[in-house]
């Protein structure tokens, strides 16, 4: 088994791990609803964060997801955006 060393890619995942699993326990405590653009914005974010830290130690599988949430994040983000601030014709 190969030692393992603590590096600034780690730090960073473990910042979107904690930002992901953050932004999770607010909308579950409900501090922040599913609408709210900031919990669109953190887990896309940290979809980013933590696939940086893939990149230094690939797996596909967690890319693909990460991919993904990141993906649904931002489509999550715009809806919300569109959301509070339906244009005025």
């Amino acid at each position: 088994m190969s030692e393992w060393t603590f590096s600034w890619h780690d730090a960073v995942g473990f910042l979107g791990v904690a930002l992901l699993l953050g932004a999770y326990a607010a909308l579950q405590f409900k501090k922040i609803s599913a609408d709210d653009p900031l919990y669109s914005a953190a887990n896309g974010l940290a979809a980013l964060l933590i696939a940086v830290s893939l990149l230094f130690n690939f797996n596909a599988a967690s890319m693909v997801i990460e991919i993904f949430w990141f993906a649904i994040s931002v489509y999550g983000f715009v809806r919300a955006v569109r959301k509070r601030n339906p244009k005025s014709d």
